[in-house]
């Protein structure tokens, strides 16, 4: 198979690149243009055809009639230019010539056109005795000659026609034809605008409800089509989709929360059990006390990942509690930063927590459990996967659309940092990079940064990833400021 030049590639790529309501609109407005092209170009040569026939004939009509003049009245008569003043009398713009074969003599009515003025190949076939006609130009303007012999009187007559007047009639007909095919080819891509426009509605609406569902209102449907057939099948369908999607998502949902219940249960009995074992730590032998620090490692893992799972699966159910507390920058960020570091694997230091003197006494209303539980998370990933937090920093944030200032807390890392293609990744559920395996690889469920990102929409921020200033990783949670006063 051919390979498709790079230059119709290229085409391709920017006509697919305009859009589909703008190529309808192209191809309204490039059809209506053609069509103006082919109707207008007619238009003007069966006009010009119809206009310079019309003249010509009448032109070769009155100058016989002057001809049959002059050939009845010249008999006799000595004041030839007398004669061909009356024969240009009866005709506008028109100049008369005759000649004298008896005496070899040319009479002119008009001294701008004499017998120089008329083409050689004209004079010859009047002169031989041949009636002839011929357009010409005459110092740039369109003149239109007829020749007549007079054989009865040894004589040829000569008229010669202005015909400027039909060249600015014409022009005006040419630009009056280019004005209707200007405004034609607008009044297509109006309406091809139009139609486009109405034939994308329903896609509109397809495009805004799929927006919503992948928003989370999966409760949205689109109104069915009943008057048009050919989008009926469309609604039913996507409706259909809809429905099928919602029903799947519930039973996952339903599933990831009976199993989280279902698992506390005998979770809560080992944990006990545990407990028990770890009291009497001193009576084991070394080997039952080495497996007993790996049963409480793992234990206490899985009740967090059961604890994660719980939590999302009220997320997902709508069944979350938020309780929102107005609460002090500095203050909250501190006394998270020194209750999260208590219970970091591997029990290594609190990081340094640097607020900005502008937020440390900005009023925020959060929920108190889950920003601590944010904090703790960021400060396990980086423990996990980056080489532990170095620093937590509180800095004020941009003004929202609605008008309300805001903080960012960011904690940074000494690990290698996140890839760019990763960094909006990291916050799905069970999604852990693929340097995860270079980094601690099955200390973690996949689901702390997810947690994260959902604590933060409940409160009313957000968070992301990117690139630290001093290398590794920043995760960065931006809250809105409730007192403005204090900034």
């Amino acid at each position: 198979m051919d390979e498709e030049p790079a230059g119709r590639r290229g085409r391709r790529r920017l006509w697919t690149r305009l859009g589909l309501r703008a190529r309808v609109t192209l191809l309204f407005g490039l059809g209506a243009l053609v069509l103006s092209v082919l109707m207008g170009g007619l238009s003007y040569l069966t006009a010009r055809h119809f206009l310079v026939s019309e003249r010509q004939n009448a032109s070769l009509h009155q100058a016989y009639v002057n001809a049959k003049l002059i050939r009845s009245t010249i008999h006799g008569s000595t004041a030839i230019v007398p004669l061909l003043a009356a024969a240009d009398s009866g005709t506008a713009g028109s100049s008369s010539l005759l000649y004298d074969a008896f005496d070899g003599k040319w009479y002119v009515r008009s001294i701008s056109v004499g017998q120089g003025a008329l083409p050689p190949a004209l004079r010859r076939l009047v002169l031989s005795g041949t009636p002839a006609t011929q357009s010409f130009q005459l110092d740039g303007d369109p003149e239109f000659a007829v020749g007549v012999p007079i054989p009865s009187v040894g004589a040829a007559y000569f008229e010669v026609f202005d015909v400027s007047d039909l060249r600015g009639t014409l022009r005006v007909l040419a630009l009056a034809l280019v004005a209707a095919g200007l405004v034609t080819t607008v009044l297509g891509a109006a309406l091809g605008r139009s139609a486009a426009s109405r034939s994308l509605r329903p896609l509109t609406g397809v495009s805004r409800a799929a927006m919503a569902i992948a928003g989370g209102e999966l409760a949205t449907r689109l109104p069915r089509a009943i008057d048009d057939p050919d989008l009926a099948g469309l609604t039913g369908s996507f409706n259909a989709m809809v429905d099928q999607l919602q029903e799947r998502i519930e039973r996952e949902e339903r599933f990831t929360s009976d199993v989280s219940h279902e698992l506390r249960s005998p979770l809560t009995t080992l944990s006990t059990t545990l407990a028990v074992l770890e009291a009497h730590r001193d009576e084991l032998s070394e080997p039952a006390q080495r497996a007993l620090v790996l049963l409480g490692d793992d234990l206490r893992r899985f009740g967090r990942m059961v604890g994660d799972l719980l939590e999302i699966s009220r997320s997902d159910t709508g069944s979350a509690d938020v309780a929102l507390e107005e609460a002090t920058v500095g203050e909250l960020v501190r006394q998270s930063v020194a209750t999260s570091s208590r219970t970091l694997p591997g029990g290594g230091a609190a990081p340094a927590v640097d607020v900005h003197p502008s937020v440390a006494h900005a009023w925020v209303r959060v929920d108190k459990r889950r920003f601590e539980r944010m904090m703790a998370n960021l400060l396990e990933n980086a423990a996990l996967y980056g080489g532990g937090a170095t620093t937590v920093r509180a800095r004020p944030g941009p003004v929202g659309p609605d008008g309300r200032s805001s903080v960012r807390i960011s904690v940074d890392d000494a690990g290698p940092g996140v890839p760019p293609p990763e960094r909006s990744r990291v916050f799905e559920r069970f999604y852990r990079g693929q340097a995860s395996g270079q980094r601690g690889a099955g200390t973690g469920s996949g689901l702390g940064l997810a947690l994260v990102a959902e604590h933060a929409r409940l409160q009313g921020g957000r968070v992301w990833a990117d690139e630290a200033e001093g290398g590794g990783a920043r995760f960065t949670v931006e809250l809105p400021v409730e007192d403005e006063a204090t900034w």
